[in-house]
């Protein structure tokens, strides 16, 4: 059996926290921006930040895990 969740939740935090397409922290001229499509280096920083530390936490701490077979 493959544990999918690994997958299916990087796949969806990566699209949710893509810098400017919901949100941008920080954005090009004020803190936070909402819909900006566009993106800079400490934005990018940031969201990964952000992105590492939501899915360690989903995958590690409270166990999910997607079987199929």
């Amino acid at each position: 059996m493959v544990d999918w969740a690994p997958v299916l939740l990087g796949l969806m935090l990566f699209i949710l926290l893509s810098p400017g397409l919901l949100f941008q922290i920080p954005g090009n001229t004020r803190h936070v921006e909402f819909g900006s499509f566009t993106t800079n280096g400490k934005a990018i920083l940031v969201h990964t930040l952000i992105f590492f530390g939501i899915f360690t936490i989903l995958i590690l701490a409270f166990g999910i895990h997607i079987h199929t077979g």
